[in-house]
């Protein structure tokens, strides 16, 4: 597809400003996600008025409502919109149509809007809409310069971590090779744009699927002894690092060049479902009325100290261990909960804000606010309990290990002791693994026990017993 004259001019008007803006870049930046697949929210002035109290300049949204726009038109908010996945087929068919959809969205707009983000996580739309995400992407941004707004809005696409086909150690990081074929040129179209990859980080995934193999600390930022990368000796304190610098040694096996990595949605579920160990093959089966619908990672002080570490590691932690002189630019998502999203319980629970505008938990969202916090938030404590899914015979070999080999102080479960009582398998096998858990601080795998243990976030309740913490 040909472009307009103005297109190698508007590429060097772009690559300008991008090298100026690199030039004079300091502290990373957060914005937020402003979802709406809910049917309770406040109106968009209302909304534009939450940012603003909460110190908020940048916005992404995953449409371009005007109703929406309207509303943070004067703001000072700078604005991401989206032009949706079902949309691609015409916007890839006829710049005609993406003329007409720039004319109509974007440049009224012009004045706060940043980035179009154009499809989201493409490569996984069951439509299979991967086909049409380049030439959509060159035809927007045609249609960009054609209005003249090409150097004041970037044209992008947000992909999932879905996409790597290797993540570990970070400096293997590659895509999976059934996708080079459209990645190699849309890197190239970023490069040629001077424009930035977007990309969706989720740890808390990861850490679902694999809490034998991750710790807490490590998934939310909290202190750790960190995982050394055999290849390159960096050192990862974090999973969101690790994640990211996968990401940016994926793209230089593609394309070796300086490309920039934006996180378009980052977060962390302040509720899941009851069983959402259920969803990693780990089915929970111990007291249910003690965990308040917050089995699993997915609870509310998890989603506080991930997404408040998070802020104050982009204000003020510099780059990743790969790039660390690159600020680190992130969306959180999202700024609502929203009921009618589909999927598990925590689908729609990743808001930092309920309907009602009340915080579902406190998190600073500004250096101001991060400065009358003190020190770094603090990682929640966590509990290690068995799995009676896995059968009586399994529990107790992981019993008789946990108390022997282990060395657990399984003392307080013997016979008249205080912990004997409720005298089932599961109660006894709970506090013994929970013992050894916290004995070896928690550490990756500590609670595995051949899948008859997993990790809780609020205090498991037998009878009278007290289950210890390293806290």
């Amino acid at each position: 597809m040909a472009f307009p004259r103005l297109y190698s001019l508007c590429i060097f008007a772009s690559l300008f400003l991008s090298l100026l803006r690199h030039s004079v870049s300091g502290s990373g930046s957060i914005g937020i996600n402003y979802g709406r697949i809910a049917d309770d929210l406040p109106s968009p002035a209302k909304v534009v008025q939450l940012l603003k109290s909460q110190g908020i300049t940048k916005v992404k949204l995953y449409d371009t409502d005007s109703t929406v726009l309207d509303a943070l038109s004067g703001s000072g908010i700078s604005t991401t919109v989206a032009l949706p996945n079902e949309q691609l087929s015409a916007a890839a068919a006829s710049q005609s149509f993406t003329d007409r959809w720039v004319q109509s969205n974007i440049v009224p707009y012009k004045s706060i809007i940043e980035t179009v983000a154009v499809g989201n996580e493409v490569f996984v739309d069951p439509a299979n809409t991967t086909p049409y995400l380049v030439p959509a992407m060159k035809n927007v941004y045609a249609s960009l310069a054609k209005y003249g707004v090409a150097p004041s809005v970037k044209v992008s696409s947000p992909i999932g971590f879905s996409a790597m086909q290797t993540s570990y150690p970070p400096s293997s990081g590659s895509f999976k090779p059934e996708l080079i074929p459209v990645i190699k040129p849309m890197l190239s179209f970023l490069e040629q744009t001077g424009s930035f990859l977007m990309l969706n980080a989720y740890p808390f995934y990861a850490y679902e699927a694999n809490t034998d193999k991750i710790s807490l600390d490590y998934a939310v930022f909290g202190d750790n002894q960190g995982v050394v990368d055999p290849n390159n000796g960096l050192v990862y304190k974090s999973l969101f690092d690790a994640q990211v610098d996968a990401v940016y040694a994926a793209i230089n096996a593609v394309k070796p060049g300086h490309f920039r990595v934006v996180i378009s949605e980052s977060g962390w579920p302040s509720k899941g479902n009851r069983n959402a160990a259920a969803y990693n093959g780990k089915k929970a089966a111990v007291n249910a009325a003690a965990y308040d619908g917050e089995t699993g990672p997915a609870s509310a002080v998890n989603a506080a100290a991930y997404n408040g570490n998070l802020v104050r590691r982009v204000l003020t932690g510099g780059g990743t261990p790969l790039r660390p002189d690159e600020p680190l630019s992130v969306y959180l998502f999202s700024l609502f909960n929203e009921n009618q999203k589909s999927g598990p319980i925590s689908e729609r629970n990743y808001g930092l804000f309920y309907p009602n505008e009340q915080k579902v938990y406190d998190v600073p969202l500004t250096l101001a606010a991060l400065g009358n916090r003190g020190s770094k938030a603090q990682v929640p404590p966590t509990w290690c309990v068995a799995n009676g899914d896995v059968g009586p015979e399994r529990l107790q070999v992981a019993l008789d290990y946990a108390c022997g080999q282990g060395a657990a102080d399984c003392g307080p479960i013997q016979p008249g002791s205080t912990c004997y009582n409720p005298n089932t398998l599961v109660a006894h096998a709970s506090y013994a693994f929970n013992s050894y858990y916290q004995k070896n601080a928690r550490g990756p795998g500590t609670c595995y026990f051949g899948g008859a243990g997993y990790v809780v976030t609020q205090p498991p309740r037998f009878g009278s017993c007290e289950f210890p913490t390293g806290y």
